[in-house]
């Protein structure tokens, strides 16, 4: 796998990734997404146009549902997975509307960075690559992405568990469980976090994200 231009100065992809490579390059089940799109997210987002990381679990492990980006879809994609519904209804009483479909590569366009705790999932076992060393990956964008202030969105202990890798001050920082069926009534429904990042960009002098409009 090739790192994105804009991160490869991390040295995860020097001391990490080879390993990584070769895991994946062993496995004898589906890996998903696609190679070509692990870093998706990234590649979207280059770190000086970061203005809010929304950090997730991994990738959907549905075959045809992951592409790269956290909670993204292809436009196409009928139904929408759970936790993407579950979003959705977050934002509809948070906003009162939502995307016409699942595809929030509008988002990163906008410099909503959607990263995943791990960026690749065998098919059908979530979890599966929890420990294959994203982890690093993980650490090493949040504490690159400490040198200004931003919004940060962790949902699920996943991915409250990377907050010790955000430094420095004047961030926002909105904990939540994921928005999964499993957790998303334990205080992902109600949190208002799309209202909450647009309020904290205004009151910062920076302009909101449209999250409903591509």
């Amino acid at each position: 796998m090739q790192p994105p231009a804009a991160w490869a100065h991390l040295p995860f992809f020097t001391n990490v990734l080879p390993r990584i490579d070769a895991a994946l390059a062993a496995e004898d089940r589906v890996i998903l997404p696609p190679e070509h799109q692990r870093f998706a997210a990234l590649e979207a987002c280059a770190p000086d146009r970061v203005r809010v990381v929304i950090l997730g679990q991994d990738p959907y492990p549905t075959p045809g549902h992951a592409h790269g980006l956290a909670f993204s879809v292809e436009p196409d994609v009928r139904p929408l997975p759970r936790s993407l519904t579950n979003i959705f209804k977050e934002m509809q009483d948070d906003l009162g509307a939502t995307p016409p479909d699942g595809d929030l590569r509008f988002w990163a366009r906008q410099g909503v960075l959607l990263l995943n705790t791990a960026l690749s999932v065998p098919a059908g076992d979530a979890g599966g690559h929890a420990k294959l060393g994203w982890a690093r990956l993980t650490h090493e964008v949040l504490t690159a992405l400490s040198d200004s202030p931003r919004a940060f969105l962790l949902w699920g202990k996943p991915a409250q568990a990377f907050e010790r890798h955000i430094h420095g001050d004047g961030h926002l920082i909105l904990r939540s469980p994921h928005p999964s069926p499993l957790s998303a009534r334990r205080g992902f429904f109600g949190a208002r976090p799309f209202s909450r990042v647009n309020d904290w960009l205004k009151a910062n002098g920076d302009t909101p994200i449209n999250w409903t409009n591509p």
